[in-house]
This record gives structure tokens, sequence and C-alpha cells, in this order.
């Protein structure tokens, strides 16, 4: 389930940009906060001389020329992301889980238990024990179709959409034991 970082970014969604660089380094120069299209990937991108950039556009960062960014400096530090990129990630989160509704559906079919004492599912927030067994139980049941499926059919269980976002948040943005989407 989790996302292969090897696989090449074409386009990368602008979380924020810095026309002065970071406040506390030495060097000032322009920085690109982004998050790839179809991983998820922080990137951290330097655009090139005299560009701007909205927050939330897709500038393309493939092989070949590029109109915009000059090069991919790598991947950010999750510990460099401003708040401003950070609350811009979340609407992006939200817009990717809507779009891959059926990727994720097929996590809450698929999961399994990490160890004898913690599943998958209790990893994603508002998910503990006693859900994850109603899930577990009703997923016996016939396979779940869509996030709304899963409301219907698992009593009292938290948004399973927002659980998912929340989740994909946290392990892009802080360090986790375990991660079940982002590698």
């Amino acid at each position: 389930m989790r996302e292969n970082m090897r696989e090449k970014e074409e386009y990368a969604i602008v979380l924020d940009f810095l026309p002065y660089g970071y406040p506390l380094e030495s060097f000032r120069n322009p920085v690109v906060q982004a998050v790839g299209k179809n991983t998820l990937a922080i990137l951290h991108l330097a655009p090139r001389r005299g560009m701007t950039f909205e927050i939330k556009e897709e500038v393309y960062i493939g092989e070949g020329k590029r109109e915009k960014i000059q090069f991919i400096k790598g991947k950010l530090h999750r510990e460099k992301l401003t708040e401003n990129a950070k609350s811009n990630l979340l609407e992006i989160i939200e817009d990717y889980v809507s779009k891959n509704e059926a990727k994720y559906v097929e996590f809450f079919n698929k999961a399994v238990a990490i160890n004898t004492r913690l599943h998958q599912l209790e990893l994603l927030p508002g998910c503990g024990n006693k859900h994850s067994q109603s899930i577990l139980k009703e997923r016996e049941n016939g396979e779940f179709t869509s996030f709304d499926n899963i409301r219907e059919r698992v009593a009292n269980i938290p948004d399973p959409q927002k659980a998912i976002e929340k989740r994909l948040f946290e392990e892009i943005t802080t360090m986790q034991r375990q991660n079940l989407f982002i590698r």
C-alpha cells in the first residue's frame, strides 16, 4: 500500500513559495516547497530566476525543459515545512484521497495485523481496537466498495475518509513508528 518513492514525479503542487529563502539561513535563494502529485513526496525545488508561484499551482518537474523550475533540490525534510505549507498540504491531501478513493477503500479490505497486539487499522486516527474488530467482522460479509459503504456497514465508525487524510498528513509531516501509506 505504500507509495513508491522510486516513481518519478512529472508534476508537483506548490505548497509555499519563499522568494527570499529560509529566514535563518545565510544563503537566501528562493525556495518552492511542493508535494509530488502522484506520490505525495514533499519536495524542495529551486525556481528559475524571476519566477513567481501561486499556492496550489501545478508545476512541471519531469525530464526535459522545465518552464518555472530550474532543478529539484531533493526531498524536503519535514521539519522545514512552513506552517503555510502544512495548511495547504491538508487541502491537497483531501483532494488526493477523494480522487483515489478506491485505493484507500482497498486498504480497509486488505489491512492485516502488524503483530499479535496491533492491527494496521488501529493506526488510523480514531480507529482503536473496537472499531478495527467491527471493520474486520463486517468485511467478512463482503468487500467494502466506498467510504460511504464503510460508514453504512460499520456502526459508529469515525469518517474513514477523514481518518485516511489525517493519517497521510501525519506520515508526511511527523516521524511515525509505522507508516501505512508513505514510504
